[in-house]
């Protein structure tokens, strides 16, 4: 049996070893989305941050799936310290022991942006539902669209634009059509069938990347796409002529949320980074730039803003999937759609 004073040399020589990486560290490196939220997080976030820690931050843009390749690829030496992503695929990074406990979290988080044993929190609430190009619907006497069932109508054939099942925001409409037809996260074939034989001959591109998006609209490419409020919102922010629909049959919530990956030597300045996007400033400044429902109750929406952000009762309504099971399908799911559906 070791001495008890061996014993407390070696944690006090560990604790100074952690002290020791977490002084040395001058860069935090922090993996998100790109496109307007990466503008918004360069903007608004990192340079009070890095002036309060004296610490520099690497932003690296990619959409969910590839910040969960990013960590896989990583395991066993970490480069990432804070990661950004989609709930679905958080809670597959969890799973995978790839998050560490977020510290210090605010006491008036809404229940919904909470995870289990603090290892992840959401720092924004987004609703899936459909974008418009108001003034060629104008042009064109078109109603705007009010249901997923309006994906199907033959006049918007090589005019839809959907991001793929990779995405959270196509594999949403895959459960939500798989929900409308008698199925469920366990039996979405219903889904698969209705993109393969009435949506695909709309769909002019199944396109993941934020830019790629708004330039086919700005082409006038693509009138109506499957996209995130807050996407929605960002764009519209730029004077381009986009509304927001949240369908009749129900949106489809999408949490943004936020760990600090685990390391032999987690930084502090992780969680740090994480609880500034807590801030209620930088809440109702995702709000007004980004279209993100607050997660923190204090935060005061002040009247007009959040247009098309899932706030008070449009929050209430969206429909939640249930990541548990959807998540043990998703390969599976995938590899279905890439044989029968984007071929």
């Amino acid at each position: 049996m070791k001495h008890p004073k061996l014993l407390m040399a070696v944690s006090v020589a560990v604790l100074a070893s952690a002290s020791q990486v977490w002084a040395q560290q001058k860069t935090l490196y922090v993996a998100g989305y790109g496109g307007s939220f990466e503008k918004t997080i360069r903007e608004e976030v990192i340079p009070p941050f890095e002036q309060a820690n004296g610490v520099k931050v690497e932003y690296v843009a990619g959409n969910s799936t590839d910040t969960l390749a990013k960590l896989q690829a990583q395991k066993g030496n970490q480069q990432i310290d804070v990661a950004i992503v989609d709930d679905g695929p958080m809670y597959q990074a969890i799973q995978l022991g790839f998050c560490d406990k977020v510290t210090g979290l605010p006491g008036d988080l809404l229940d919904v942006a909470r995870f289990k044993d603090d290892k992840a929190v959401a720092i924004g609430l987004v609703a899936t539902g459909l974008m418009y190009n108001k003034k060629v619907f104008a042009e064109k006497g078109w109603a705007t669209p009010t249901s997923w069932n309006d994906l199907k109508d033959p006049k918007y054939k090589q005019l839809l634009v959907i991001p793929p099942i990779n995405n959270t925001y196509g594999l949403n409409v895959l459960l939500m059509l798989a929900k409308m037809n008698g199925g469920s996260e366990a039996n979405v074939d219903a889904g698969f069938k209705i993109f393969k034989t009435d949506i695909n001959p709309n769909v002019l591109a199944y396109e993941p990347s934020p830019g790629k998006m708004t330039e086919l609209f700005q082409s006038g490419q693509a009138v109506i796409a499957v996209w995130g409020s807050g996407r929605v919102q960002s764009f519209a922010n730029t004077g381009f002529p986009v509304d927001f629909v949240y369908p009749k049959e129900g949106a489809v919530s999408l949490l943004t949320t936020a760990c600090p990956i685990a390391k032999p030597w987690v930084s502090p300045l992780a969680s740090s980074f994480i609880k500034l996007l807590l801030d209620p400033k930088i809440q109702l400044t995702m709000l007004k730039e980004y279209g993100y429902g607050p997660v923190v109750k204090s935060v005061v929406v002040p009247e007009g803003v959040g247009a098309m952000a899932p706030i008070g009762e449009r929050a209430a309504k969206v429909y939640a999937p249930d990541w548990s099971v959807v998540n043990e399908k998703r390969e599976e799911w995938t590899k279905r759609w890439n044989r029968e559906v984007e071929r």
